[in-house]
């Protein structure tokens, strides 16, 4: 009778193992900025082409709130930089039906990057093919910004897309300094992948709260945007592009910066106090030359 009871303390012991336990979270999602020639026209958009709604930030700044965070924007003169040339590539909304949900958007005259394309043997499966089990299509927003619909089990803002250098170290990064779920078993595979002639392996999957950060290498980059690339190694800081950078909600500023700058990581603008002392932030240097806001507090609608 011992036997079968061995046996299943040895598998629960190896998945014990393969599983990796939870983090505790550092930080929380809380807003992704944009940099914006008209910020008016940019929050109509996304507040009448997906699920968002017009709120004052803080009280007081003119925003979008996306579920449980921020779209903030910022007024630039001319137009932000919009090519792939930062690591981040994209952000995107979720849809439950992707046909319908991109012949609404076409009907409501939404432009288009990429249509409507059918992805459901990325996973590996080539038996999936072509069956519409899983959709994208990416939207040209305002000032070029690349927003992605995907089939997903909600319509909600759902995920920011990376690309990096080694996607591996920079999601063990995220893990480590902030605290983000990995959505994956055992050790993170290095082994190359490849869709479609596009390199998509290694790549990490994180949660930090409702968001999906998910991590590319850098080699789909050179594929897609071969001119962009064809003289360029390293991404350049995010800062100024259209995506400006994104934002984390931290409990103590002044602790969490000590932590970092004790694991070597920049701070490139040191705390600050604004709209009367309601909001104060800072800035650090990410993996790729991602710029990361660090804000006291948790998003919240007020």
């Amino acid at each position: 009778m011992l036997k079968p009871i061995l046996v299943l303390l040895a598998a629960a012991a190896c998945l014990a193992q393969e599983t990796p336990k939870p983090v505790q979270p550092l930080a929380h999602f809380h807003h992704v900025h944009l940099n914006a020639t008209d910020p008016k026209a940019a929050i109509d958009f996304y507040t009448t082409k997906f699920d968002s709604e017009k709120a004052k930030f803080a009280g007081a700044v003119d925003a979008v709130w996306a579920q449980k965070s921020w779209l903030l924007f910022t007024k630039v003169a001319a137009p932000p930089k919009a090519e792939i040339t930062s690591t981040i590539w994209h952000i995107g909304w979720g849809a439950e039906n992707m046909p319908q949900t991109y012949q609404k958007q076409l009907d409501s005259g939404t432009k288009f990057e990429t249509p409507l394309t059918d992805i459901s043997d990325i996973g590996g499966n080539t038996a999936n093919k072509g069956k519409g089990l899983f959709y994208y299509a990416y939207v040209d927003g305002p000032d070029h910004q690349l927003i992605e619909l995907n089939t997903a089990n909600h319509h909600n803002f759902g995920h920011i897309h990376l690309l990096s250098k080694d996607p591996v170290a920079a999601g063990e990064w995220y893990i480590k300094e902030f605290g983000l779920q990995w959505r994956g078993r055992g050790a993170p595979s290095r082994e190359v992948r490849m869709y479609n002639g596009f390199q998509i392996g290694p790549s990490m999957s994180l949660m930090m709260d409702n968001v999906n950060i998910i991590i590319f290498p850098y080699q789909y980059a050179k594929t897609q945007w071969p001119d962009l690339w064809k003289d360029r190694e390293e991404f350049e800081s995010t800062k100024g592009h259209v995506t400006d950078h994104i934002g984390f909600g931290v409990d103590n500023l002044d602790e969490t910066l000590a932590r970092l700058k004790k694991d070597g990581i920049t701070v490139t603008d040191e705390p600050k106090s604004v709209l009367g002392g309601k909001v104060r932030y800072a800035f650090i240097e990410g993996p790729d030359h991602i710029r990361i806001e660090l804000v006291e507090g948790q998003a919240k609608k007020e």
